[in-house]
């Protein structure tokens, strides 16, 4: 099954996507996005490395994401690896890259993301353009995803599940919704800027 798991910062996102991956078979992966600039960001890797201990196998890639998903994987997560892009210079083939994610997803995923931007907006042009390009990725890749997972001080809510209702019905009738859907859906969020 295809996972999302949003939220905010520290609300438990890494921790319950190791749960659910470990659901999976023999041999599990984990596509690290994130890079070590800093001290601060050092400890927090070594962190996530301990916690999953020797579960998975580590994947460290920061920008080719989509070549290096796998079956049975975590991929944690999308708003640093989108930070890379950003960082270097990577930020207009966007919408291409993310075509390339979508097209790519393994059936076993469990892929984590920050739900940021809500009812605030940044004062400076950057933040705002990366905040966009957040929302709009988040909203494609959910709409791939067979299941959306919120966590909000520790605790999951479902948001989507297989048979969720559709968007968007013309006819103003709620309709179940299938993977087929939900990936008409991300091509639609493109085709309409979203």
């Amino acid at each position: 099954m295809r996972t999302l798991i949003t939220g905010g910062v520290k609300s438990g996102k890494s921790s319950f996507a190791l749960r659910l991956a470990e659901e999976f078979t023999h041999p599990r992966y984990f596509l690290a996005t994130a890079e070590a600039f800093d001290d601060e960001m050092k400890a927090r890797i070594a962190k996530h490395r301990e916690e999953r201990a020797d579960r998975f196998t580590t994947i460290e890639e920061p920008l080719e994401i989509a070549a290096a998903l796998k079956e049975n994987m975590i991929l944690d997560c999308l708003p640093l690896w989108l930070n890379n892009m950003f960082h270097y210079g990577r930020d207009s083939s966007l919408d291409q890259v993310v075509d390339s994610i979508i097209a790519r997803l393994p059936e076993n995923i469990v892929l984590v993301t920050n739900e940021i931007g809500m009812g605030f907006i940044p004062a400076d042009p950057l933040s705002r353009r990366y905040g966009d390009a957040l929302g709009r990725l988040n909203a494609r890749i959910a709409a791939a995803c067979d299941r959306v997972i919120l966590m909000v001080a520790g605790q999951p809510l479902l948001i989507k599940n297989e048979s969720n209702l559709a968007l968007g019905d013309t006819n103003d009738k709620l309709k179940l919704r299938d993977t087929k859907t939900a990936l008409d859906d991300a091509r639609r969020f493109k085709a309409e800027g979203l």
